[in-house]
């Protein structure tokens, strides 16, 4: 049974939200929270495997609740960060804090429960739309997005550059196996090896670096 906590500020949304994931009969949701500061104190009490957390909410927004969750080595309560634009302040922040993902809050509710279930399973989920959006970011500002230094895809094989161009373009870990005839499995495993290989964090750093070294360019499929 996959854990789970919901936390945004408007109690309509963030019910809605509880109630259709107890539609599912693998998600159990714990408990609710109206601001970051109650999220931070939920997650600590209940310790589920996954928090929908807003990202503009009083008291303590989202950004700063996912820093002190992410921070918290004794949990392992990954970050599903819900927002209405697909593109924010917010967003670049919340990644680093330690977001596991993305999803908009008009995101169907068979997609909704999909993301909980591929986040609680390890992965991390970018929806295409902020993947995008994330990517014309860092061509118009490539002095806040962009390592400072070179990154050496020679270290990579053929078929894990392949799996970086999907990553860069917001497939998940299923996603890549369909398109690119592997197991889910041996998806996994490659892109585990890409984040090792060249030191990213996370899948959104490695948008960010196959698109500076040219592995994938903006507005091409």
């Amino acid at each position: 049974m996959i854990r789970v906590a919901v936390a945004d500020d408007q109690a309509l949304v963030r019910r809605g939200f509880a109630v259709l994931l107890r539609s599912a009969d693998d998600i159990d949701v714990v408990g609710e929270a109206a601001n970051g500061r109650e999220a931070v104190e939920l997650v600590t009490r209940e310790q589920p495997d996954v928090v929908l957390m807003d990202i503009r909410m009083p008291e303590m927004d989202g950004v700063e609740a996912t820093r002190l969750i992410t921070a918290d080595e004794s949990l392992a309560t990954r970050v599903l960060i819900l927002t209405t634009f697909d593109l924010d302040e917010y967003v670049f922040d919340s990644l680093r804090a330690g977001a596991s993902g993305f999803l908009l809050k008009d995101t169907l509710p068979d997609d909704l429960v999909a993301a909980v279930r591929v986040v609680a399973g390890g992965e991390a989920l970018l929806a295409p739309s902020i993947t995008r959006r994330l990517v014309e970011e860092f061509v118009r500002a490539p002095a806040r997005t962009r390592s400072e230094s070179s990154v050496d895809l020679d270290v990579l094989t053929a078929r894990e550059r392949e799996v970086l161009a999907a990553v860069a373009r917001g497939l998940s870990n299923a996603e890549i196996a369909e398109e690119l005839y592997m197991s889910h499995a041996t998806a996994k495993t490659h892109v585990s090896r890409l984040l090792t290989k060249l030191y990213a964090r996370d899948r959104a750093q490695l948008v960010m670096i196959a698109y500076e070294a040219g592995v994938v360019a903006p507005g091409v499929p």
